[in-house]
């Protein structure tokens, strides 16, 4: 006494979509993430070597202010240390959430990128100079920032625009 009717298993049509499916990741931009990937880990690293550099860090606190005892100056090394590197991280993260986003072919992150990575090179050439790994860091970031702008990347990005009517 069952009003519904029956359907056999496999007479359920295959979903539609109204949208083409998206291309296949172009290896421009699978060099582009990977580039600001490295860019990353080698800025995590480098932040992680700040910690061998806490005796220059207490001798110029020393040197600004004198009446600090050794313990304060410790406690204040530690904190500027720690506060570096959890800034380096959260900067990471944000950075590594851009590049997914680019690897997924969204624009907005390609011009993060690329405001990024302008404004770390900018800082290097006009701050008192970066370290190897600074400048190394920066190298990727201009590779992946290059790269996100070639031919293909350029096609695959503007594939994943919705069309405005």
């Amino acid at each position: 006494m069952n009003d519904l009717p029956r359907f056999p298993e496999d007479s359920n049509p295959p979903p539609s979509s109204s949208e083409p499916p998206r291309p296949a990741v172009p290896n421009t931009i699978a060099v582009a993430f990977w580039a600001f990937v490295v860019s990353t880990v080698i800025g995590i690293v480098g932040a992680l070597l700040l910690f061998g550099q806490k005796d220059e860090l207490i001798d110029a606190a020393r040197r600004t202010n004198p009446n600090l005892s050794q313990a304060q100056l410790d406690q204040g090394a530690n904190i500027a240390l720690i506060v570096a590197v959890v800034i380096a991280i959260v900067i990471a993260l944000l950075y590594l959430l851009f590049a997914v986003k680019l690897r997924a072919g969204r624009n907005w992150a390609r011009i993060v990128l690329t405001v990024l990575t302008a404004l770390q090179v900018l800082s290097l050439i006009t701050g008192s100079g970066g370290t190897w790994l600074s400048y190394l860091s920066a190298l990727a970031a201009v590779i992946g920032v290059v790269f996100s702008f070639l031919g293909d990347s350029n096609a695959y990005i503007a594939a994943g625009r919705p069309v405005r009517r």
